[in-house]
């Protein structure tokens, strides 16, 4: 007789392979292609990974990889929300709330609820773990366009101002990161990566 717990595993592992398909906006740093959602989950944990010793208060980092691994696994259903898109963005919260009670619903209920649970942490970005995670999230394609000559920053007229705005939760997480972000805002702006309103 099949374990019915393993079928809801394997289920759900099955189900996330969608996340290799969920194109987002921001491009590779080479410019090649557009980055998908399982390359920026990827992507953010090793940055945890790396980067936690700059934290402004220690953190438990594997907590933080876990909730950097699940934080978009919602977006099998509800999709990626461009951060800039004003519009997509007033939909987003109720999107992602369904999707997420199908995405953890497919697990057996203590798995499902520990993933909701980190989902939910993220989201509401009050823990020291849960700020750094979204510190990480953001700054990755920060970094992305960035080093591909502003990318969707010059594709969409992203604003100084916006981008200050989106990164800032990396202020109350990391000093010594946030001035090393706010140096290549400025930089960025030199160079005419971004626009100044």
């Amino acid at each position: 007789m099949i374990n019915e717990r393993l079928l809801k595993d394997i289920e759900f592992i099955v189900e996330l392979d969608k996340m290799k398909s969920i194109l987002r906006q921001t491009s590779l740093m080479d410019k090649s292609k557009r980055e998908n959602d399982a390359e920026h989950s990827w992507h953010i944990s090793v940055m945890a990974m790396v980067l936690s010793e700059y934290t402004n208060e220690e953190v438990d980092t594997f907590k933080v990889i876990k909730m950097l691994l699940v934080h978009d696994l919602v977006e099998i259903y509800a999709g990626d929300t461009f951060c800039y898109d004003v519009e997509g963005n007033k939909s987003k919260k109720d999107r992602e709330l369904k999707a997420a009670d199908k995405i953890f619903g497919i697990l057996e209920e203590y798995k499902g609820k520990e993933m909701r649970s980190l989902w939910n942490e993220f989201e509401e970005m009050k823990t020291k773990e849960a700020l750094f995670a979204a510190s990480m999230d953001r700054l990755q394609p920060f970094l992305n366009n960035y080093y591909s000559d502003g990318g969707t920053w010059k594709k969409f007229k992203v604003s100084k101002k916006d981008i200050y705005e989106r990164i800032a939760p990396l202020k109350s997480s990391s000093d010594e990161l946030w001035k090393f972000t706010e140096n290549m805002i400025e930089d960025a702006f030199d160079k005419g990566y971004i626009e100044k309103e």
